[in-house]
């Protein structure tokens, strides 16, 4: 049975990818190229090398940050319960007030009025009179 070798080391945006943290290759080269990825404390490009022990720390969206450690890497995709052992998840779980104010959040886009689309002949004409034009 030929067993392939694992790599020591990998790109970072497919380290990404594989490992599951982002959905896409280009979805984490563009998070590395806006300065949304750190490797050891520095900004990283797409192309850095990584290797087993690096520090990685993703901001996300609302100023929320993940911080993982990269244990180990694989040469193709593979299932996201098994991307799961590719790193250690560092980051701190969130504190009561953050879990609040995500709560409140979703509860505030809840209840905005969502545009349901392009306004009828009759609004259009209303919207002419309103406005001053012929």
């Amino acid at each position: 049975m030929d067993e392939r070798e694992t790599p020591d080391r990998a790109r970072l945006d497919v380290w990404l990818d594989i490992a599951c943290l982002f959905k896409t290759r280009s979805a984490a080269t563009n998070a590395c190229r806006a300065g949304k990825v750190d490797v050891n404390g520095h900004s990283a490009k797409p192309h850095r090398m990584l290797s087993v022990g690096d520090a990685v720390d993703i901001t996300r969206g609302r100023g929320r940050k993940q911080n993982v450690v990269v244990l180990g890497f694989a040469d193709a995709h593979i299932a996201k319960a098994d991307a799961r052992l590719l790193y250690e998840d560092k980051t701190p779980p969130p504190t009561p007030e953050e879990i609040e104010a995500r709560e409140l959040q979703r509860m505030f886009n809840r209840t905005q009025p969502r545009p349901v689309g392009t306004p009828s002949r009759r609004d259009q004409r209303a919207l002419r009179r309103l406005k001053g034009i012929q």
